[in-house]
């Protein structure tokens, strides 16, 4: 039942038992000589002003938010592309036909009109 799986779980367990080694390695091994300068936070080379904790206006969330859903979209746009003439192929030849298209006219199009919200509520101004 698990002869052709036998590789995967070789392998997944030699990942595993290799990163533990080399965990437990450089723990052994590792030098320590801990120092108050190397404890201190690195930044570009300055020396740190303020508390390391700042108040982020909501607005950089909201962006950062809605960049991730609209770059997600891509993800689902790029392989239907690459496909698309087996995708769009008559229904008699194994396609979808004009359901291919129909169906990514609806995706693309609530993609759409989440943006056109999305713009109409300004979110997308920085200011």
């Amino acid at each position: 039942m698990l002869d052709p799986y036998t590789p995967v779980l070789i392998l997944g367990a030699l990942g595993v038992g290799l990163g533990v080694v080399v965990i437990a390695l450089s723990f052994v091994i590792g030098p320590r000589a801990p120092s108050p300068v190397k404890e201190a936070t690195y930044e570009s080379g300055l020396t740190p002003i303020g508390p390391g904790r700042r108040r982020v206006p909501v607005r950089y969330y909201l962006v950062a938010t809605l960049f991730i859903l609209f770059d997600i979209e891509v993800i689902y746009l790029y392989p239907y592309a690459v496909r698309f003439r087996q995708l769009a192929a008559p229904v008699e030849a194994g396609g979808q036909g004009v359901g291919a298209l129909a169906s990514m006219g609806v995706f693309v199009g609530v993609l759409l009109l989440g943006f056109v919200y999305v713009w109409r509520k300004g979110a997308l101004e920085w200011d």
